[in-house]
């Protein structure tokens, strides 16, 4: 098993939100930011990222303003992903793919991935299509996520290029998915981080800790950037699901050119290569994103090795 390591300190030079976020110019775009508007205890002009709302109004406008969708919802309590970090990981898995001959330059719409776990905002399918013409395929264990995800697709007129499919064993990430003689160049994935409840509930208050904002006198929501049970946790926590993922993945070694994950934690990174180690994974790199002092992970995991993926992508 060959492995790479691949790191980064700033936001990818093909993502579009670089720079300091320009508020006027997102609140012209989308004036219902404007009420969200706060001084931070910085004394700089920013938004009440302890709201649920406010944060949803801050994506909404990003992706207005940046990728022109005119319509995204998500039902109340669905989680709610941070736009520029998420774009991070469309945009680093599209150097794996380079690096293996894939043109970027140009929209690519006989190359399919998928994405496990999609959720009611569907942000990996957007991103990926939007940015690289990509054909994608959504999967989420949840048929509530799975409206409203579609409904983002179809306001904006996507459905020719996004589509979804409901996973029906909670236990299984390509299984009964993946379908007969289909291929995919890379499948992505922001896995359930916690092992229960609580533990995501004590996660969120440390968050508030670090950045500032936990005040004795203000009663914050649980989860300021929202989410349903099943995008926040599981039996296991990461490390389980990852290791379910990594098992299935072999069965789909001659359809999925690459493989790729998330990881909260550098220590569950080890654990995830022995997990490969076990299914003899070919080739293994795991990359490191960060924005400022935050930092995430994901590990990508091919069956083939160098030669043998420029022959499979020729034959697409």
């Amino acid at each position: 098993m060959r492995l790479l390591l691949v790191s980064s300190s700033v936001f990818h030079p093909r993502n579009r939100h670089q720079g300091r976020y320009d508020f006027a110019q997102l609140i012209k775009v989308s004036p219902e930011l404007a009420r969200f508007m706060i001084t931070n205890p910085y004394g700089k002009v920013s938004i009440d990222f302890a709201n649920p709302q406010a944060v949803l109004a801050f994506n909404r406008a990003l992706l207005k303003a940046l990728y022109q969708l005119q319509f995204w919802q998500i039902p109340e309590g669905y989680l709610c992903p941070p736009v520029p970090g998420r774009a991070d990981y469309v945009h680093a898995v599209a150097d794996i793919l380079a690096a293996d001959g894939v043109e970027l330059s140009s929209p690519q719409p006989q190359l399919k991935l998928l994405d496990v776990g999609t959720g009611a905002n569907c942000i990996y399918p957007l991103l990926a299509h939007l940015d690289y013409g990509w054909q994608v395929v959504g999967t989420d264990i949840d048929p509530i996520a799975l409206k409203s995800a579609s409904k983002n697709v179809q306001k904006n007129n996507l459905y020719q290029h996004i589509e979804f499919r409901l996973q029906k064993e909670s236990k299984a990430c390509f299984s009964h998915i993946i379908q007969a003689n289909e291929r995919f160049v890379m499948t992505m994935c922001n896995p359930p981080f916690h092992s229960n409840a609580q533990e995501a509930a004590s996660g969120s208050k440390r968050k508030w800790s670090n950045l500032g904002k936990l005040d004795p006198q203000r009663k914050l929501p649980t989860l300021n950037f929202g989410g349903k049970n099943n995008e926040l946790w599981c039996v296991g926590g990461e490390v389980a699901f990852v290791r379910r993922m990594i098992k299935d993945s072999k069965a789909f070694a001659n359809q999925v050119l690459w493989f790729s994950c998330l990881l909260s934690k550098q220590d569950n990174v080890r654990q995830a290569k022995r997990a490969l180690m076990d299914v003899h994974a070919s080739e293994v790199k795991v990359v490191t994103m960060a924005q400022g002092q935050k930092q995430s992970r994901f590990i990508a995991w091919s069956f083939m090795d160098a030669q043998q993926r420029k022959l499979w992508l020729s034959q697409l």
